[in-house]
Parts: structure tokens; sequence; C-alpha cells
């Protein structure tokens, strides 16, 4: 089948790397320059630096052209830009370049930071009434899946001609797919579990141990469990790849950014130096205010996000957050247990 991948960062190179072994596949970019060197290397230097990309894979600079590549019934459209970038991608492919894909998937994790929006909900703004398109989600490190080294992943969408492209887009080689409808609940995971893994980092950093570790990756995922039931999606989801799956791989693995975010806060460097440095986007910081503002107005108790948002934002030394949350008052692990009887 015919695949294009829109966003030549570390995750889409990644993807079309594993794509490119069995299907012909273009991964597209705006910056031309960053095309020209893609071709001529055959190495992403700047998101994926050693990792040999194949022969087979083709590139484009030219949106309406790695679209027309991949336009037909029987192809694939796969949007890897950041959240931040979904929605101006989504308002090209309907105004500038009039080639809307028949069949696409997202693979950014995270809220939208202005409108507090997920992101179904910016592709169905931009993009209403669209037939095809869904989620691709799951505990996922690029620089793995471009060495070739196994990964689950879920594609969660209401239809089932999405399911069943992606499925035979991705699942081949070292990738496993899951399938699933449950939209909400694996774009609510994908989202929360990046900031928890700035708390899980900021607690490895303060060298808390690894207790500490275990229950704050227990209450961030009733944490994120209760957001996204709240917002509509079904518990089991939680339990699942794109929940727990992804939240152990982001809080505990050396190559997870947010949880880097979190060991640099807690050796006492700034926000903005560690940014700077990173080089690459940590999707945790740029939605924590909106999953914290989120679970507010639906009333939703969300300690550790709190807490994170307070060292990000607010000045709160990592020690004082840490302090904060071990005082807050005793209480049941979950709403269904009772007190024992006297």
């Amino acid at each position: 089948m015919k695949v294009a991948v829109l966003g030549a960062g570390a995750w889409g190179t990644a993807l079309a790397a594993h794509l490119a072994a069995r299907h012909d596949t273009v991964l597209w970019a705006r910056d031309a320059a960053l095309v020209a060197e893609l071709a001529a290397k055959r190495e992403n230097t700047h998101y994926l630096a050693g990792v040999s990309l194949p022969a087979t894979l083709e590139y484009e600079a030219g949106l309406q052209t790695a679209l027309a590549h991949a336009a037909d019934e029987a192809s694939l459209v796969v949007v890897a830009t950041p959240v931040a970038g979904l929605r101006a991608l989504c308002r090209a492919m309907r105004d500038e370049a009039h080639c809307v894909p028949a069949h696409f998937v997202w693979v950014c994790k995270g809220f939208e930071a202005d409108t507090q929006l997920l992101p179904h909900q910016v592709v169905a703004s931009e993009l209403a009434g669209h037939p095809s398109n869904g989620a691709l989600s799951g505990p996922s490190f690029a620089r793995e899946v471009a060495s070739g080294l196994p990964v689950a992943l879920t594609v969660a969408s209401a239809s089932a001609a999405c399911r069943e492209r992606t499925l035979a887009a991705f699942h081949h080689g070292a990738m496993r797919i899951y399938t699933g409808d449950d939209v909400i609940g694996v774009e609510v995971g994908g989202a929360v579990k990046n900031v928890l893994a700035i708390a899980t980092g900021i607690a490895d950093g303060l060298a808390l141990g690894m207790n500490a570790r275990a229950a704050l990756i227990t209450r961030g995922l009733a944490e994120m469990s209760r957001l996204g039931v709240a917002l509509g999606g079904r518990p089991e989801t939680f339990t699942g790849l794109t929940g727990l799956g992804d939240l152990i791989l982001t809080a505990t693995g050396d190559l997870s950014r947010n949880r880097t975010v979190g060991l640099q806060l807690a050796q006492g460097r700034t926000l903005e130096a560690i940014l700077a440095a990173l080089g690459h986007v940590a999707e945790g910081v740029r939605c924590a205010r909106a999953v914290l503002a989120i679970a507010q107005a639906h009333g939703v108790d969300m300690p550790i996000t709190e807490a994170v948002c307070s060292v990000l934002f607010n000045g709160v030394a990592p020690r004082a957050a840490v302090d904060a949350l071990l005082r807050r008052d005793a209480r049941a692990e979950s709403a269904q247990a009772k007190p024992p009887a006297v």
C-alpha cells in the first residue's frame, strides 16, 4: 500500500522507517533543507542521529504531493506533528492542499494548550464529518522503533475502515497493532502519562527510592483513570497499552523526555534551561496546565498533576511539592472501598 507520513521529527521518522520496510512510503517535512539532508544522508541527524534509514524511503517537501501519494481508499496518511501543529496541518489539508486523505491517523499525545481540546476534537473542528480517522498510540520510544526493536501499539477509531488500513500498514515485523474504539480513553492516557512522568522524574532526581516511584505510578494511574472516565473514556482502557503501558515506559525509561525534565528540575535547573537543552518537544510541559484545568472543571481530584504544575509554573521547589503530597489526609484507595466494620 501507499503511505505518507507527515512530520519528520523523531517519531515520524521512526514510523516512516518501519513502514518503508513493507510499503511505498513518503516522509514529508515542511523544511526543504531537511528533506534534502534526509535524502542525501539517509539519516535524521537532528532527531535520530546514528540510525540509518531504509533506501526505499522517499522524502518530500511539498504537502500536496505527499498527500496525493496516499490519497486513495487503499492508502493511509500518518500525521506525526506535535499537538501544537495538528490544527494547522488539518487546516492545510482542507484549505491549501485540497487533498484530504481517505484514511488518516495521528500519533501526537496531549491537549491543545489554548483550547484544551484532545487531538480528535481538533481534527473534528477542522475536518468535520471526515469518515475514517483515528489515534495511534502506546508505549513507544522512537529510537527503539527505528532500530527494529519490538513494540505494541493501539489504533483507536470509530471507523472499521481506519482500523483496517492502520493494521495493514503497521502490523508487520517487530510491530504489533491492537485495535479499539475508545478514542477518548486512548488520548487521555497519552496526554496525562507525560505529566505523571515529570512527577516520577522529580522523585527519582530527589533519590526518593523505588517505593516512591511505585506509589507515584500507581496513584498517577488512578488520576489518569478518573479524568479519562469523566471525559467519556472507558475504565479498562487505562489498564491497557495506552494507559498503564505508556505510563510505565514514560515514567521509568531513560529515553523519556518528560522524565528527563523531572530529573533535571530536581537537580535545581530552571525549566527554560532544561527545554532549551532538550532539543525535542516535552509534551508534559505543554499540556500540564490544560490537564489540571480540565480536571478542576470536571471536579476530578489530581493532586500529583497539581504538584507538577506548582513546580513547573508557580516556582514551588520540587522537594516542597513532594512534602505537600505526603501531608495530604489519609483516604480510601478507591471510591468503592469502605472502612472496616468496628
